[in-house]
């Protein structure tokens, strides 16, 4: 499609979406949702915050260098050291962004940063000088645009303009705007700024009164073409406006939109339940797009008239997002390289053979207590072998639980700690909290359990249940998954996982205070 019909998405899943409480990833895992990203054929990924920590700046280059056919983006505040952190991590890019941002409302200006406006301005041009040393692709963010004064809001995109900021966006940073509101300012600096021709309008919308899907399609029909979102809608607070339903709504509603993304849309389900995965947030059942109930039909009118024509309560088609009864036909007598190959399309690519061979061991295992081996079980697979092997200095040799009407339940367990075995015994309220008591006998670790779910990764009684493990030391969090057929071993796991990544070196998660 020509240039100017096409609405660039900007993913912003592995930066914002990280901001939200709990969400912490580590970088092998940033990068397998980057790839992800780049097998839809997300235009922009912007893969963190260089300055934020030693950890974030080893994600965002690590990404950098192995991503070719999106752009990848860090974000930077409007200061000398970020952007040029951000520009060394983006430095082997193929196609490489800077994103810096400054503060324009009143309240932002006058409690938080303490600069008159004149002097923001003047910042914000030399912020983007500084960004163009590095890169000329160069984003500017008006940090809480949705409460800024218009008329500043033209003055200083018209200087990011002049000093060479070739995409301009517009934050509801607090998710504060209408969608007609939202949608006239949009139109308003598009109208009123000189050379608005000369640069991509873009907007950052936040979901705390629910409307950042709105006010993103809103600044869409208005201009803005490109969005900033997340899968899921993940992000700090209440979320960004959610990449699945900005693109189906574009792709939907042609008839009132005259622009549309590159996106390969039948990528947006596997997408979505690799982010919930890794990041221990579940998608609720009725979420649209990629809920499990999106179109499911109950009702008997309901499913008579889909029976008889698709598209009588249906808008969009399941398959078009990647609803599909994708199946791995193998079983424990299927060799490595039929199992090699499905996780080539399902744009799984292991690092190693040490790592094809802990994933082959695993999937064996799981063969032999399930009939059928469907894709989701191997994304569980996959993310249970996330951490390297040099790395996994505990491990889950065995572990016996009594549990019985009446009695206290009591756990047995044998962990691997640096090629040691070591035994350990406890007591617990139920099954898995004697089991989590049992693995702190043998290593205490001084966390707190944050959180603690269970879900069912297919259907079946001999479905694997997977556990999300959230663990807080010190203000780093980390989450950790388990899947097994019985759910107190799958949760034994997830402990483990989250007890082998606090026992990894690395930064605190950065502050919550770098939205935009």
């Amino acid at each position: 499609m020509p240039a100017a019909d096409q609405l660039i998405v900007f993913d912003t899943t592995l930066r914002d979406g990280e901001q939200s409480p709990g969400a912490s990833m580590t970088g092998d895992e940033k990068l397998r949702i980057a790839k992800a990203l780049e097998k839809m054929r997300v235009d922009v990924i912007e893969a963190g915050f260089p300055i934020a920590s030693t950890g974030d700046f080893e994600a965002v280059r690590s990404i950098a260098q192995s991503i070719t056919d999106s752009t990848v983006c860090g974000l930077a505040r409007a200061l000398e050291r970020d952007i040029d952190r951000a520009g060394e991590a983006l430095k082997h890019a193929n196609s490489p962004r800077i994103h810096t941002f400054i503060a324009t409302s009143p309240i932002h200006m006058r409690h938080k940063l303490r600069m008159s406006p004149d002097q923001v301005v003047e910042q914000a041009v030399w912020a983007i000088k500084r960004a163009r040393d590095h890169t000329d692709n160069v984003e500017f963010s008006a940090e809480d645009a949705g409460r800024s004064e218009l008329d500043f809001l033209c003055r200083i995109f018209e200087e990011a303009i002049k000093a060479g900021a070739t995409t301009l966006n517009v934050p509801d940073t607090v998710g504060y705007n209408m969608p007609h509101q939202f949608g006239e300012t949009i139109r308003l600096l598009r109208e009123r700024i000189p050379n608005s021709d000369k640069a991509v309008f873009s907007v950052h919308c936040h979901n705390d009164l629910g409307l950042a899907t709105a006010n993103s399609l809103s600044a869409v029909l208005n201009g803005a073409r490109q969005v900033e979102c997340t899968i899921n809608g993940l992000g700090e607070r209440a979320g960004n406006a959610a990449l699945e339903e900005i693109v189906m709504t574009v792709r939907t509603r042609r008839d009132l939109f005259d622009c549309d993304t590159r996106l390969d849309t039948t990528q947006i389900v596997q997408c979505s339940r690799l982010v919930s995965n890794i990041t221990g947030f579940p998608v609720q059942p009725n979420k649209s797009i990629v809920g499990a109930n999106a179109f499911a039909h109950e009702s008997g009118i309901h499913q008579d008239g889909v029976l008889k024509s698709r598209e009588t309560y249906e808008i969009m088609r399941a398959e078009d997002v990647g609803w599909t009864e994708n199946r791995m036909v193998l079983g424990k007598h299927s060799g490595r390289n039929a199992f090699r190959a499905r996780l080539g399309e399902l744009g799984i690519a292991l690092r190693s053979e040490e790592e094809l061979n802990d994933a082959f061991r695993r999937f064996k295992d799981l063969a032999d207590k399930k009939h059928e081996i469907f894709d989701d079980d191997l994304q569980a697979i996959i993310t249970e072998t996330g951490l390297n092997s040099e790395h996994e200095h505990v491990k889950l040799v065995s572990l016996r639980v009594c549990s019985e009407t009446g009695e206290t339940p009591r756990a047995d367990v044998v962990l691997s700690v640096d090629g040691e075995e070591e035994p350990g015994t406890a007591m617990g309220g139920g099954p898995v909290d004697a089991a989590f008591k049992a693995i702190e006998s043998i290593i205490p670790t001084g966390t707190r359990l944050q959180l603690y779910s269970v879900s069912s990764i297919t259907s079946g009684t001999d479905a694997q249940g997977e556990v999300t493990v959230r663990l807080e030391k010190g203000g780093r969090i980390v989450n950790g998954q388990g899947a097994d057929t019985d759910i107190v071993i799958a949760s034994a796991k997830a402990y483990i996982h989250a007890i082998n990544k606090i026992l990894l070196p690395g930064d605190k998660p950065h502050p919550q205070g770098a939205d935009v």
